[in-house]
């Protein structure tokens, strides 16, 4: 078990950015009336944010670190780290995160690297980042999550292209000896490479001639070698079988009780699939927030965008214990609880 615990580490603010434009699952062409009702019912997608093609992943996170780091009143100085978590970088190479340093007018000084991961993302970035600031070598650092996912959904694939939204986060992590100890569990398992997958464009399977060629895998599943590939019924048992137990793990290293923590913050991947955890580990619904309807499963910034939708208020104006757990594509999968005390929570962001 990756069983973790940091000390001196404080999130101060939050910020997410998605794009403007807003896709409907009642105006999906491909599906019939009844499977958009089912649909909307089980997976639990209303509407999503689709990024045009001149807005990348590391756009939405530029514009939500700006807004923070200007909330914060933080000298950019001072910032001496900045991680971005995405499986949708900019280019192949350089690292999307030190293009975001430059962008950012950080100082030079800044240390600065990119990590591939998805569903769990957030959580992984936290992990990484807070361990970092425990030293106390570095006193405040950029924690830069999101992904372009509609980017590799074809729109005749009705296993992925109505799940996807895009979003970006900027979350502030600053060394401060009074914060409570942030506790993780980190877990993966490669054996579910298939179950999300893209085949072509890495160096295992470069672009090839035939890469964008769309396929008919089945009827009402058209795509490509370069749009992803889903098993929807692997991933539900995977999550069913892995996301619990790894909560429970977590809860008794932590030494703190799950009736005292104040929400559980889930990685909005699918409602049913979300929900069948959640009673799983008799979890109150009251205590579980949902941002899904309203901008699909957005990957690694589905957790701080939901904080920042869903339970702004309530953040910004008591101290609060919080679960967060992310879990998908890897597989990968992890959770930390933590304790948040009246971090900043900027408006959501909208760009076009």
């Amino acid at each position: 078990m990756a069983l973790f615990n940091t000390h001196n580490v404080s999130i101060k603010g939050i910020a997410a950015c998605v794009p403007k434009e807003k896709i409907r699952t009642a105006d999906y062409p491909y599906f019939s009336e009844a499977e958009k009702d089912l649909f909307i019912k089980n997976v639990g997608i209303k509407e999503r944010r689709v990024a045009p093609s001149n807005i990348a992943t590391s756009d939405m996170c530029f514009f939500a670190a700006e807004k923070l780091i200007q909330k914060l009143q933080w000298n950019k100085d001072e910032i001496s780290c900045l991680v971005f978590v995405s499986q949708s970088p900019d280019y192949f190479l350089p690292a999307t995160s030190i293009l975001l340093q430059h962008r950012l007018a950080l100082n030079k000084n800044t240390m600065a690297f990119d990590v591939n991961l998805g569903c769990s993302g957030y959580i992984y970035g936290l992990q990484l980042l807070s361990t970092l600031v425990a030293t106390g070598q570095i006193k405040k650092a950029l924690l830069l999550v999101g992904d372009k996912s509609t980017l590799s959904t074809h729109i005749e694939d009705k296993s992925t292209y109505p799940l996807f939204g895009d979003a970006g986060s900027a979350t502030a992590i600053e060394f401060d000896e009074k914060a409570h100890p942030i506790y993780f569990n980190l877990q993966s398992d490669g054996s579910g490479e298939d179950a999300i997958k893209i085949l072509d464009g890495g160096a295992r399977n470069s672009v090839r001639p035939d890469t964008f060629n769309i396929q008919e895998i089945e009827p009402g599943i058209k795509r490509s070698r370069r749009h992803l590939q889903l098993q929807g019924v692997d991933v539900f048992n995977f999550a069913l079988r892995e996301v619990a137990p790894n909560i429970n793990q977590l809860l008794p290293f932590s030494h703190v009780e799950k009736e005292k923590i104040d929400f559980f913050v889930f990685h909005q991947a699918n409602k049913l699939m979300n929900e069948s955890v959640r009673k799983k580990l008799k979890i109150e619904l009251e205590k579980t927030p949902y941002s899904i309807d309203e901008f699909g499963n957005t990957s690694s910034a589905s957790i701080p965008l939901t904080m920042i939708t869903r339970l702004k208020n309530q953040l910004e104006n008591k101290k609060n214990t919080m679960l967060l757990s992310g879990f998908g594509v890897g597989y990968s999968w992890a959770s930390c609880i933590l304790t948040v005390n009246n971090p900043i929570c900027c408006d959501l962001i909208e760009i076009e």
